[in-house]
């Protein structure tokens, strides 16, 4: 799973792939779990639509790491919200902290340029760079969810929804050992309206892998990776 995805930081990106207009500033490059992030989602007079019918897609600040709307105070929602940047999609309809978004049709997508996952294969931690080979955006599906303070503040928060990827023919090499692996769901352009909107017994249709050949790897140099072996 995923805790560290890189935002996008062209804002013509927000209108020629998801066809929302930017936001007011983009924020910062790197997103972690519990900062402020943005997601798309289907305006809620809209989310009801029937499919294959043209929405309209809002923009909307919120906090990457899911609150659950029963959570009683800000404190245990900031505890809980580090845990739920991810859910499985498998078990999210039955998971106590993912099931409500997911019956009341709480689906947005989250626009990045990519996302990181660790290399273990030479025993070190290597951090790795996984994004489209056409160098697109990525529309990956998600959950949101709002919850409300003691004195009436809303905050809004999302999660990305993932899948296995042990048989992945990429996302295979990043599995932790002993464990299986995940990685986010992505979506295809032409499938982005209809995950906002489907009919819940529709939605886990969409749970699937994105095809290892759309995808690239690149590990993150540092400094020592630059130095020739045997000068120092």
């Amino acid at each position: 799973m995923s805790t560290h995805y890189e935002t996008i930081q062209r804002a013509e990106s927000f209108t020629e792939a998801f066809h929302v207009a930017p936001p007011a500033a983009l924020g910062a490059r790197d997103m972690w779990p519990r900062k402020p992030g943005l997601c798309i989602r289907a305006r809620p007079a809209e989310a009801d639509a029937p499919e294959g019918a043209t929405i309209t897609r809002e923009l909307i600040p919120a906090q990457w790491g899911l609150v659950p709307h029963w959570v009683k105070s800000a404190s245990d929602g900031k505890l809980r919200a580090t845990k739920l940047v991810n859910a499985v999609a498998e078990t999210a309809a039955n998971s106590k902290n993912f099931r409500d978004a997911w019956l009341q049709n709480q689906r947005c997508i989250v626009p990045m340029q990519a996302f990181w996952v660790d290399d273990l294969r030479s025993g070190k931690a290597v951090p790795t760079r996984i994004s489209r080979v056409d160098g697109k955006p990525m529309a990956v599906a998600g959950l949101w969810a709002s919850w409300s303070g003691p004195e009436g503040e809303p905050l809004l928060s999302y999660t990305l929804l993932t899948v296995n990827s042990n048989s992945h023919a990429l996302m295979r090499r990043y599995k932790p050992a002993g464990n299986d692996g995940f990685m986010p769901v992505i979506l295809n352009e032409g499938a982005v309206d209809a995950w906002l909107t489907v009919r819940i017994e529709k939605a886990k249709e969409f749970m699937r892998q994105y095809p290892a050949n759309w995808l690239t790897a690149n590990p993150l140099e540092t400094k020592a990776d630059k130095i020739p072996k045997g000068l120092f």
